[in-house]
């Protein structure tokens, strides 16, 4: 099979319009992704056989996953789509694929547009590791793909939309949570409405899920600082933290979700030879690109979450800029007054991000200061807070990369992508340095883990002309 002219890595929101656009201008797009079904974490589709609708799957965003979920499945014949399927290597241009067969496979498209998304971003607390404890992400796919509640008695803790989002999605399933504790406070808000404001709708929208919270009876605490979970190491029994008036409680649980935003799918960007920048908004290293969504790497191209972090409608639009851009560098058609309207519409999602990060920041450096040294940072590894801080101050870490050498902090299964944040967070506080200042992990191929009985085939095929 020949080697298409545009590969795209990733079916949600970013995925699905950069392959829209490139079909309207006569392409046949390979479309890679892991998951079984288009539409990405936000719209993820439930498992064959179950009927709830879309207002209950997905509440207010009905309408959008509804159009993302007809939009892909009116391509499907046009485009060569790839579902359960990895892309876990790249390197000089080749893009190497594993599928659910365990067959790999290397391909080598004129352009490549990267639409990995993002995963929860969390911070390492006291207990986290307890059945019981889950990202909000996780609770909320334990509500969309399997109709279940996470718990009876449920706490959600940490910061942003996502926190009240999960809540309000929870409670209206009829599995209210006992409590919300944001470690963010009116103080807060007030850094971030200005640009907040570039989306007046979603603001209305936050401040209704908020108060349809309230009105159920929902306790909301908020300006707490996290302290951990209690339980027996088999479950989960409450949440510690210290409120607003700096008194110590505990809140009784049988589950609890918490989590701060999210962090960016950088791994192939980074495989690819992509430079990154240091963003003190979001607190994260991200993938240097143009508006359009160019890379400084010739063919690559980003969309979506993985480079920007500006939720499912920045996703839509910088996907379809990241098409036009790869259009016109093959000299293969320019659509301005379309490139125009994304490149407003992009404007306006990233500054309402902005101010989202502002207004719900991050706990990371907080956190870090007094997190005990035998909690545990990196679950793969067993690698401890104490581990950390003495890479850095006995051993003479100054950076990630060599932390990791020294003390395997996210050398595991799941490659930092847990743990890499909040490392780095108590490693520039051990060291007394801003958070920048410690780097990033490196990304290695593969990406995720791959099977042992990978079947090897000699699949590299040749590209013809479209």
């Amino acid at each position: 099979m020949a080697t298409p002219d545009f590969v795209i890595v990733g079916a949600g929101p970013a995925g699905v319009r950069a392959a829209e656009l490139l079909v309207a201008a006569g392409h046949r797009p390979m479309v890679i992704d892991e998951a079984p079904a288009s539409g990405g974490q936000i719209y993820r589709r439930q498992p064959a056989g179950f009927t709830r609708s879309p207002e209950k799957l997905y509440g207010t965003e009905a309408a959008k996953a509804v159009s993302i979920h007809a939009t892909f499945d009116a391509l499907k014949d046009r485009i060569d789509y790839r579902p359960e399927h990895l892309a876990w290597a790249l390197r000089d241009g080749a893009l190497h694929v594993i599928g659910p067969d365990n067959g790999t496979e290397t391909v080598r498209p004129r352009a490549l547009i990267l639409c990995p998304g993002a995963t929860d971003r969390v911070f390492a607390l006291p207990g986290w590791t307890q059945p019981g404890v889950y990202t909000l992400g996780a609770a909320q796919i334990s509500l969309k793909a399997q109709a279940m509640a996470i718990g009876r008695r449920i706490v959600f803790m940490g910061a942003g939309p996502l926190l009240y989002l999960v809540a309000w999605q929870y409670m209206k399933a009829g599995a209210a949570p006992v409590a919300v504790l944001d470690t963010s406070g009116m103080a807060d808000r007030l850094k971030g409405v200005g640009r907040m404001a570039a989306r007046p709708g979603v603001m209305r929208l936050g401040l209704k899920l908020i108060a349809d919270l309230r009105s159920a009876g929902v306790p909301i605490h908020t300006s707490i600082t996290s302290r951990g979970f209690e339980g027996d190491g088999t479950a989960v029994t409450g949440v510690r933290f210290t409120d607003r008036k700096g008194a110590g409680q505990v809140i009784a649980c049988d589950a609890a979700g918490f989590g701060w935003h999210l962090r960016a799918e950088t791994q192939l960007a980074d495989l690819a030879g992509v430079p990154f920048a240091f963003d003190h908004g979001l607190r994260q290293w991200m993938p240097q690109v143009d508006p359009m969504g160019r890379t400084p790497v010739a063919g690559v191209y980003m969309a979506g979450d993985g480079m920007q972090l500006a939720g499912a409608d920045g996703a839509e639009a910088s996907g379809r800029l990241a098409a036009r851009a790869a259009l016109a560098d093959l000299g293969l058609g320019e659509d301005q007054a379309g490139t125009r309207a994304d490149l407003r519409l992009n404007a306006k999602m990233r500054r309402f991000r902005d101010g989202v990060f502002a207004a719900f920041p991050f706990a990371g450096p907080k956190l870090a200061a007094q997190i005990p040294d035998a909690t545990v940072v990196c679950r793969c590894e067993e690698i401890t807070a104490g581990q950390i801080r003495a890479a850095a101050k006995d051993l003479g870490a100054p950076e990630m990369n060599r932390a990791k050498a020294l003390c395997r902090l996210g050398m595991g299964r799941c490659q930092g992508r847990y743990c890499a944040l909040a490392g780095a967070e108590i490693l520039a506080e051990a060291l007394g340095q801003p958070v920048e200042a410690v780097g990033r992990l490196r990304g290695q191929a593969p990406v995720k883990p791959l099977p042992a009985d990978l079947h090897i085939r000699d699949t590299e095929t040749e590209r013809t002309g479209q």
